[in-house]
């Protein structure tokens, strides 16, 4: 019997390429687990209007872990068009299975790790006054609140009487209070100090850890005051906790700006969902982008760890394979980080930053040429090669 189960869950697109090359490492570091396959994504949504399935999350419930490929997203009007014809007007409503997924099993600590590979030629570099340049050594940790916040999905095009009684018993509501309903949205941002406080602990916890010195903040307090101020003010609560570990507070508008000047001084930023989201992708694409960028959705028995990435369906049915499987092999590192084999985890890392570092095999991405058929013939490497000279530093 296998001393793991995962529930395998390919999702859309190009997650049903790059998932099966991580259980192809994970197999060969010598992961013990037995993988179970799951339904999820765009197609669920169409034949069944539901894109996370009951027997996903009962899968979920059941074995407590999960490795996620890649899902397909679109607006609610384009989302309804795709309904097989008999679901149409039956009042579906398409909701993100990720999403729904950290909020039905409270994965509300999501870690994204950026980490600059040495020899990736698509890493940040700081030209310096003499002419030469510099290539600051990346190693930054988003902590990013999974389950709030603006992604909270509280909502409404048109409001109903009582929302819209709610909301002008506010003063600044006065500017709005004359705007037809149809023509007006509003989404609701939520912070609970509880969470917050998970959220804000985990980052410091892990830069106990790791022996860094600082945790950023990462909010707009000044202008977002309630909420951001709830993430500011707890922050400050909990780092009374770490003596020994400095809190820093930044704007999410002049982090984007600080993180082009000296990225390499960041490295544990805690911020709710919406900034988190935004400062992972802007922090990946120093370190080379979507193709290395992982993540885990981490709550109390349950964990799930995906690819930051999409679907990308215009690449899904290129044969060969050309997409970057390495964000993905490196969410599975992290799964298995987090089950307690750490060495494993280690091993895998070290694999792809060698098979980096050596250069010798790229994706698309990696050589900056076009994504396409005729990458293959341009010196590129497919999904399945990439793979294959990871495996072969693992040996």
């Amino acid at each position: 019997m296998a001393k793991h189960t995962v529930v395998s869950m390919p999702g859309d697109g190009i997650g049903n390429q790059v998932l099966p090359e991580s259980i192809r490492v994970l197999k060969a570091v010598g992961f013990d687990a037995e993988y179970i396959h799951a339904d999820i994504g765009w197609d669920c949504w169409c034949q069944q209007g539901n894109a996370l399935p009951d027997r996903t999350i009962e899968l979920l419930t059941k074995h407590k872990l999960g490795l996620f490929g890649a899902i397909t997203s679109k607006p609610n009007k384009e989302a309804q068009a795709e309904l097989k014809p008999e679901l149409r007007g039956k009042g579906y409503v398409y909701y993100s299975p990720i999403v729904t997924m950290r909020q039905r099993f409270n994965l509300d600590i999501c870690q994204r790790p950026c980490i600059g590979f040495i020899g990736n030629p698509l890493n940040y570099i700081r030209k310096r006054t003499d002419g030469g340049f510099d290539e600051p050594k990346i190693d930054t940790t988003i902590f990013r609140q999974g389950t709030e916040g603006m992604y909270a999905g509280i909502e409404w095009t048109n409001p109903p009487d009582n929302v819209r009684a709610a909301l002008n018993s506010h003063p600044k509501f006065k500017n709005f209070s004359n705007i037809p309903g149809p023509d007006l949205a509003v989404s609701c941002r939520i912070i609970t100090r509880p969470a917050a406080k998970r959220i804000v602990t985990a980052a410091f916890e892990y830069a106990k850890k790791r022996g860094f010195k600082g945790v950023t903040i990462c909010e707009k307090p000044n202008v977002v005051r309630e909420t951001s101020g709830m993430m500011e003010e707890t922050a400050k609560e909990v780092a009374k906790n770490y003596p020994g570990i400095a809190l820093w507070s930044t704007n999410i508008d002049a982090q984007l700006m600080w993180l082009n000047k000296n990225p390499e001084e960041y490295n544990v930023i805690v911020a709710s969902n919406l900034f988190g989201d935004i400062l992972s992708d802007a922090f990946a694409g120093l370190v080379g982008g979507l193709g290395f960028a992982a993540s885990g959705n981490i709550g109390d028995d349950v964990a799930v760890f995906e690819p930051t990435h999409g679907s990308a369906p215009k690449y899904a049915e290129l044969n060969p394979p050309i997409v970057n499987p390495i964000a993905m092999i490196l969410s599975a590192a992290m799964m298995v980080d987090h089950v307690g084999e750490r060495d494993k985890g280690d091993r895998i890392r070290n694999a792809v930053a060698a098979v980096v570092k050596e250069g010798k095999v790229r994706t698309y991405d990696m050589m900056r040429i076009s994504g396409g058929a005729k990458s293959i013939s341009q010196g590129a490497a497919s999904t399945v090669q990439m793979t294959d000279a990871i495996l072969a530093k693992l040996k």
